[in-house]
């Protein structure tokens, strides 16, 4: 089974290397960049592609699409930093069938490229947690943000400090924090810039 691995960081990419080293049914492939990685998938014609999500020259989840819309039986599990459940259900429902975070077990890779290679779903178990949860929750289709809440993350994604968000949006700097703290839980983001990253990757913004 031939594996494409579209990371850029060096010490995830030895891990993987490491994971596979002594499976004699995993041939693994790398590639740094979204180019290169078209490159290697017409290339190699590999049986499973696991692709991180924030990459040099662009969105994975973008490049995840579009494997998929070229050819809708593409095998891919996407790997990252997020353990956010509304991420995780934005990758399945873009056709992905495998979510794996970077956070968990190592050995989880290793068992969602055979659950994909079988041609079924794997997410770890407590994301499948969380996500029922949210979907008993909210509505199934996303976080719940309210108008101000996106509004505000518009401008975090222009540049815009919160005092400069506040001055904007003629609010005091109390309420743009308290929504900013609101979004971050919504959206499981450690930090600010985590925040809008995952709502550009989600397209809220």
């Amino acid at each position: 089974m031939k594996v494409l691995v579209v990371e850029d960081h060096p010490i995830v990419v030895s891990g993987c290397r490491a994971l596979f080293a002594d499976d004699p049914n995993v041939d693994m492939v790398h590639a740094g960049t979204i180019a290169k990685a078209r490159e290697l998938h017409a290339a190699e014609q590999p049986d499973i592609v696991v692709v991180d999500i924030s990459l040099p020259d662009g969105s994975g989840l973008d490049f995840a699409r579009e494997l998929l819309a070229a050819e809708p039986n593409t095998k891919i599990v996407v790997f990252t930093m997020s353990d956010a459940p509304v991420l995780a259900v934005k990758v399945l429902e873009s056709g992905a069938l495998g979510y794996v975070s970077k956070n968990g077990d190592p050995t989880s890779l290793k068992e969602a490229i055979a659950t994909v290679a079988a041609g079924k779903r794997w997410l770890p178990v407590e994301l499948v947690q969380d996500i029922a949860l949210m979907r008993m929750n909210q509505s199934g289709r996303g976080p719940v943000l309210t108008e101000r809440q996106i509004q505000i993350l518009r401008h975090l994604a222009r540049g815009k400090n919160m005092s400069e968000i506040a001055h904007e949006i003629d609010v005091c700097y109390k309420t743009v924090a308290s929504n900013c703290a609101e979004i971050r839980t919504k959206l499981n983001a450690r930090t600010s810039s985590e925040m809008v990253r995952i709502a550009v990757q989600l397209r809220i913004v």
